[in-house]
Formats: C-alpha cells, sequence, structure tokens
C-alpha cells in the first residue's frame, strides 16, 4: 500500500473520523476554556464512549495546589474512574514493538492509551503535525496493521491516521526503529472490570469520593500563593521569548481556570441530582476561570505593547473568589 501524503492525511482527520461521533456536552456546551490538557479532555470523550457521564468523576478538581512554577496539571484520578465507572487502566508493559502490543489489546477489546509525539499527529496540523515534536497522549480503539491505519482519541475528537504518520507513531520508521537510545513509550490500556455505577449509586459514590478529595484540599490558597510569586515570574515573561509566554499561560493560567470551570461544571451536576450545592460556590467557581482568561489576554497585550501589567486586580479577584469556593465546599461535605 501506497503511503498517504501528509496533505492526504490532513483531509481523512480535517473533521471527527466516525460519522456517529459526538463531543461529550462538556465539550459542546458554551465555556471560557474550550480545552484543559490532553489528558483531561482525553478521558472526558472516553468515558462518553463508554457510555460514562464524565462529570462524575470531576472532583479531583478541589485538590489543585499552586507547585510554586506552576498549578497541579488536572487529571481524572484512574481509582475514582475504577470505582465509579468499572473500568481498570493498568499500565502495559512494552517489551516488544508498541505497533505489536496495541494489536493484541485492541484485539481483546480494549482501549490502549499511549504516549506519543505529535509531529505525526494530523488532527494537530494547526500546532504542531509535520512541525515540532511534542509529547501527548492518545488512546487507539482499532488498528489495521496491513492497511497501516488507526482510529484514535485524541483531546476533544477522534480521529484516523495512516502511512508515514502510522510508522512515525509506531517508530518503525529505519531512522526510529534503529535508534539504541529511545526510551519505550509510557503506555496503558483500559478495560471493562464491571458494570459502571447509575443513577443515585452514582450520584452517591462520587459525593463520598469527592469528601476523600476535599480533605486532600491545599492547606493554604493557592492563588494568594501564586499572587506572592507573580512578580518574579513577570520578569521571567518579560525577559524570555514568545515560545516561554505561550509555555507559562498553558501550565499556569490555563490549567487553573480550566480546572475550576470543571469544577464549576460539577458543582452544576451536583445540584442537577438532587445535592444542593450554594450557588455562589459554583459561580465562584466559574469566576476563576473567567479572570485567569482576562489575565492571560492583558498579559499578552501588554507584551505587544513592550509594557507591564502586575494584573493586581486579577490576582485580587481570582484570590477571594477561591476563597469563596474550596472552604465552604469542606464545610458542605466534610
Amino acid at each position: 500500500m501506497n503511503a498517504r501524503s501528509p496533505a492526504e492525511a490532513i483531509a481523512e482527520t480535517s473533521a471527527p473520523h466516525d460519522d456517529a461521533f459526538r463531543q461529550h456536552a462538556l465539550h459542546r456546551e458554551e465555556r471560557v476554556w474550550l480545552e484543559t490538557n490532553c489528558y483531561v479532555d482525553l478521558w472526558i470523550e472516553l468515558l462518553h464512549h463508554y457510555g460514562c457521564d464524565p462529570r462524575a468523576a470531576l472532583n479531583f478538581t478541589v485538590t489543585q495546589a499552586f507547585e510554586g512554577d506552576q498549578f497541579t496539571f488536572p487529571k481524572f484520578s484512574l481509582d475514582d474512574i475504577a470505582r465509579l465507572y468499572g473500568l481498570q487502566a493498568q499500565e502495559l508493559a512494552i517489551y516488544d514493538t508498541v505497533e505489536a502490543h496495541v494489536r493484541e489489546q485492541t484485539r481483546r477489546g480494549q482501549m490502549v492509551v499511549a504516549e506519543v509525539d505529535s509531529y505525526y499527529l494530523p488532527d494537530t496540523r494547526a500546532t504542531a503535525y509535520r512541525q515540532t515534536h511534542t509529547k501527548t497522549t492518545i488512546a487507539i480503539d482499532r488498528i489495521d496493521t496491513d492497511a497501516k491505519r488507526i482510529t484514535y482519541f485524541h483531546n476533544a475528537g477522534y480521529f484516523a491516521l495512516s502511512g508515514e504518520d502510522y510508522d512515525g507513531i509506531f517508530r518503525l520508521m529505519p531512522n526510529l526503529a534503529g535508534d539504541v537510545l529511545a526510551l519505550f513509550p509510557y503506555v496503558e490500556f483500559v478495560k471493562r472490570a464491571r458494570a459502571p455505577l447509575e443513577g443515585d449509586a452514582l450520584v452517591q459514590r462520587s459525593v463520598e469520593l469527592l469528601a476523600l478529595r476535599l480533605a486532600d484540599r491545599p492547606a493554604t490558597n493557592p492563588v494568594a500563593q501564586w499572587r506572592a510569586a507573580f512578580p518574579e515570574h513577570l520578569r521571567a515573561l518579560h525577559e524570555r521569548d514568545p515560545a516561554y509566554y505561550h509555555l507559562y499561560t498553558f501550565n499556569v493560567m490555563r490549567q487553573l481556570g480550566s480546572n475550576f470551570e470543571l469544577l464549576s461544571k460539577y458543582l452544576g451536576w451536583l445540584n442537577c441530582h438532587g445535592v444542593e450545592v450554594p450557588s455562589e460556590i459554583q459561580t465562584s467557581a466559574q469566576a476563576i476561570a473567567s479572570e485567569a482568561m482576562v489575565m492571560q489576554f492583558r498579559l499578552a497585550r501588554a507584551r505587544m505593547r513592550s509594557r507591564t501589567d502586575p494584573c493586581d486586580d486579577c490576582l485580587e479577584s481570582m484570590q477571594a473568589s477561591y476563597d469563596k469556593v474550596i472552604e465552604p465546599l469542606a464545610a458542605r461535605f466534610l
């Protein structure tokens, strides 16, 4: 079979591959932050694919802390996914080619979640495809080794790739396969262990897990900690190149803002399922999301004009909003 050209691959993945695929409501509803990160967005669609509502597992958002140089990277708890939905994500030991392991696991009806190079993902044509080598996570549901073709979930979509991109993803190109210094990638497989919880049982377990997460909440307001560190961060933003600015805002503003927007969605889900949460808490969580976006735009504008904007009012607003979210939730559920 002739390898597909990059242009052909782009055409194939210009839209979600499967006509039956429909994004979960979290990716269709109006949001300030359309995406969170590749791991959270991927699992939202994976859970949706398995017929589960990912909103029940968004309680991890209450644990986000400030880590000195970034905010905690939001991630679904795999333990919670097992408890709520009966899905087990286990590490897949790689001792053969990744292609061979993917073939075996998908043959068994399991999904393979793998870290790959975005350079070979046509759906990233606007950012990384055939431009830069960056790590991202995809979930492969089908593979055709003869046709050199896979279908996969990535971020908030469902796509296909083939030909040279297939060889690149699985490191089958001579220059990649012969690299003795290359490490095996981290790969997981997802299997169904039991039926998912539904109805009241799902809601009750979600609330129980929320209480466990709130017990692990940060001891200090993380926005206040960021506010104290921000003057030094701001100096670095003005001294470094634009690429650094984009990396900083992704790991700070976007992870903070999108995390609290997901928390707002989770609180709304609880209210819709009979678990009363004061509306001010949900509103304050969403306010953090909105203010983080405002701050990102203000920093970009200041940078373009070679000016300094300390964004004190944005930071003060988010700090105050945080105080109206986490401790009131702890008082409500602990």
